[in-house]
């Protein structure tokens, strides 16, 4: 039986939102939401944070956390830190964002399910854009879009609409092909995290800004669940009051 630990990174000085982390959802920080989220499917869960308040939040509601160094430049970095700090073994590490305090037990699920073929590396989630979206979700660039091979490895993540349907006009593309939006939750092999987090910057990483370019164009392979759960992410103020007014 393959043992799963889940790590949420949690950063309090993002750029768009400060304090992002303990922002108030319906009377619970968003943190613990996230973490009362995720666990009960998974073997253990904790969060990796810089930050004393944020530290001083998950120890006040009973989670487990674990400082970090404040110079790391993304999760999967953090994510590995608190990793080797849990003095533990565990077949899959899955990285599970802070900022998503809706994600659902079912998504977790559909993650682990990748890592019943026993050669995968990195797992990723996507979730099939329907033609209620419309042209315009499709073509937003925060929300990256992914092709996937018929083994459901991702081939190709674009901020850009891929793959490009010629002779189809824009209005038109989502009843011609099924496009997978990306779901930014990844789990990895510990051996592969500790690769891929030695990895220098790629070319095309820094051509979309998508850390996960590195892992493909250095040859890793990502397996894609798929999922039909929409993904709720909190980037900034004003989408935590768009929340609030339609609960």
């Amino acid at each position: 039986m393959k043992q799963f630990i889940g790590i949420i990174p949690a950063r309090y000085a993002s750029t768009r939102f400060p304090g992002k982390p303990l922002a108030m959802i319906n009377g619970m920080t968003m943190i613990e939401r996230v973490f009362r989220q995720i666990e009960n499917v998974l073997d253990n869960v904790m969060v990796a944070t810089d930050d004393r308040r944020i530290f001083d939040v998950v120890t006040g509601f009973g989670g487990r956390v674990v400082m970090t160094s404040e110079n790391h430049k993304s999760g999967t970095d953090r994510c590995y830190e608190a990793y080797l700090k849990t003095g533990k073994e565990y077949d899959v590490i899955v990285n599970v964002q802070g900022d998503e305090p809706f994600i659902q037990p079912e998504q977790i699920e559909t993650l682990k399910a990748c890592f019943e073929d026993n050669s995968t590396q990195i797992a990723t989630l996507v979730k099939p854009f329907n033609e209620n979206d419309g042209p315009d979700a499709l073509e937003n660039p925060n929300s990256p879009k992914v092709v996937v091979d018929k083994n459901r490895y991702a081939l190709y993540f674009s901020r850009s609409v891929i793959p490009y349907l010629r002779g189809i006009e824009k209005s038109d593309r989502l009843k011609h092909h099924v496009y997978y939006k990306h779901i930014g939750l990844y789990a990895y092999r510990p051996d592969i995290l500790k690769e891929i987090t030695a990895l220098p910057q790629s070319s095309l990483e820094i051509a979309e800004s998508l850390e996960q370019l590195r892992w493909l164009e250095a040859g890793y392979r990502i397996k894609v669940g798929v999922t039909r759960i929409e993904s709720i992410g909190i980037d900034t103020p004003e989408d935590l009051e768009k929340l609030r007014v339609k609960s």
